[in-house]
């Protein structure tokens, strides 16, 4: 497969929006993989604006006639949380392949149904964990693959969630309502943990505390109060698969101090990514290392070879991602985050949930693509 994928995005708002910020520039900094072809929005003003903004000149003012368009191989959706299950499942049954931002679902049931409905369908579906496709992660991956840092006893992680802080802006104001499944616990602390487990490996087991500290936010510009429902306190602790210990904790808002911070140690050395703010997913990272006699930690710049796309700033570990999923789109490769690793990824999300609300440890299971029910998701002690 030689020519390029056509691509349409839904929530290509032509204003602002992470369409704008990350996607569009990701994809049109791979020319030889990617056309974008359509984009929909919900009005059809929006829809011309964004048409004639982005250069595309299929758009739609609702999703259904783009993901049936005879023009659109990929749909990309990069809207609002809630949404994602609606547009995600009539893309899959209109049996196109699909890139979905995460979280993939308002939950781990959201995200399973969509898993069990790719498989049925038989057709590529990622998910938008793009952390791992930053290439000071994807430099670390295999600085500790070559045994780097030998053994790994231990990681630790902090960080900013950078939202869920005193004050939001008006189109965000969504996150701060746990219900709408886009709280820090699934943006900030899932991205960063998806470039934790990718590194050293899935959760053996976890305990975890959450809690509302910031009882109330402000709406930038209008500065009206809301009373804030998601957590912006996440501590979780606990052990990998291959027995190291790990820890996390993820605050709201921003810190005058350290706003990402992630040590790996190790019986031969210890690694150190470090970042301006707690969106791992986002944020360059800085990684520094010391082995052996080394008394203390150096820079270790990141080798070009980890560098598959020209694009800066926040659309680069999309377009990292997207250059993968051409990969996975032609050769059948398992390069990029599959619906499957995602559920993955929401089940230790919910085990956190559960350790939090239980005050019990939990054993989170990797997700293959079982329809697994009821008490076997897991084990409690």
């Amino acid at each position: 497969m030689t020519r390029r994928i056509r691509i349409g995005i839904i929530g290509a708002n032509p204003d602002r929006g992470w369409a704008a910020q990350a996607h569009i520039p990701a994809l049109k900094s791979l020319p030889d993989d990617f056309e974008i072809t359509a984009l929909s929005t919900s009005r059809r003003e929006s829809a011309d604006a964004a048409s004639k903004r982005f250069g595309v000149s299929l758009s739609f003012d609702n999703h259904q006639d783009l993901v049936s368009s005879g023009e659109v191989d990929v749909v990309a959706i990069t809207v609002k949380v809630p949404h994602h299950f609606e547009l995600a499942s009539a893309a899959l049954n209109a049996g196109k392949a699909v890139y979905c931002e995460w979280p993939l679902g308002n939950g781990l049931k959201e995200a399973e149904d969509l898993a069990a409905l790719a498989k049925k369908k038989n057709v590529l579906a990622v998910t938008g964990l793009q952390a791992r496709s930053a290439p000071p992660v994807a430099y670390v991956r295999d600085l500790i693959q070559q045994g780097y840092v030998g053994e790994v006893l231990s990681t630790t992680l902090i960080g900013s969630g950078m939202g869920w802080g005193p004050t939001v802006e008006p189109y965000n104001v969504y996150i701060n309502d746990k219900k709408n499944g886009a709280t820090m616990l699934s943006i900030a602390v899932g991205h960063a943990a998806d470039a934790l487990c990718y590194c050293l490996g899935e959760v053996q087991e976890l305990s975890a505390t959450m809690t509302v500290r910031r009882k109330s936010f402000t709406i930038a510009k209008t500065g009206e109060s809301k009373p804030m429902t998601a957590e912006d306190q996440v501590g979780v602790t606990g052990l990998l698969e291959g027995g190291a210990a790990f820890s996390i904790h993820y605050r709201g808002g921003q810190s005058r101090g350290t706003n990402l911070l992630w040590e790996i140690n190790g019986t031969e050395g210890d690694l150190q990514l470090t970042a301006a703010g707690g969106q791992a997913q986002i944020f360059e990272m800085t990684v520094r290392g010391g082995k052996g006699a080394q008394s203390s930690l150096e820079v270790l710049p990141v080798p070009e070879q980890y560098r598959w796309s020209p694009v800066q700033g926040p659309a680069l570990n999309v377009a990292q991602a997207y250059a993968h999923f051409a990969r996975d789109y032609r050769e059948g490769t398992h390069l990029c985050s599959t619906f499957d690793d995602a559920v993955t990824r929401h089940r230790m999300l919910d085990a956190i949930e559960r350790a939090a609300s239980t005050g019990r440890r939990q054993t989170p299971g990797l997700y293959l693509g079982l329809n697994l029910v009821g008490d076997l998701r897991f084990q409690q002690r």
